[in-house]
């Protein structure tokens, strides 16, 4: 038996048909297995380290009782102040002249799979 007709040729079978099948492509995009890829740091100021060359490593305690972390940095590493990528260097000397670091928070964005530093983000 076909379908009551909707009045314009649309066939309210074809209707629930198509609205089963949305239906079913969302439920199985939200059972799909999702792979944490980065971790974002929150650490004091006061437990950074900051790297000195592009290649070096960026040092970081992510509570007091907390062991030092070490992940390696990267030319690719991006140094962000305000929300404003910047370069090492001026990344280093605006950290350098606040004052009071341990109430001042750090992002510290690891990327899992390469274990490196994507970005190193402060507002201040």
């Amino acid at each position: 038996m076909m379908g009551k007709n909707l009045g314009k040729g649309v066939d309210l079978m074809n209707i629930k048909s198509l609205l089963f099948a949305i239906l079913l492509g969302f439920s199985l995009t939200a059972a799909a297995e999702f792979t944490t890829v980065s971790l974002a740091h929150e650490v004091a100021l006061s437990d950074l380290r900051v790297p000195t060359t592009p290649n070096a490593s960026v040092s970081f305690k992510t509570c007091a009782e907390c062991e030092i972390q070490t992940v390696r940095a990267t030319p690719m590493t991006q140094y962000i102040i305000n929300g404003r990528a910047v370069p090492l260097k001026e990344f280093r000397e605006a950290v350098f002249q606040v004052r009071d670091r341990s109430n001042n928070i750090v992002t510290v964005l690891q990327h899992l799979e390469t274990n490196t530093v994507v970005s190193v983000s402060v507002t201040i």
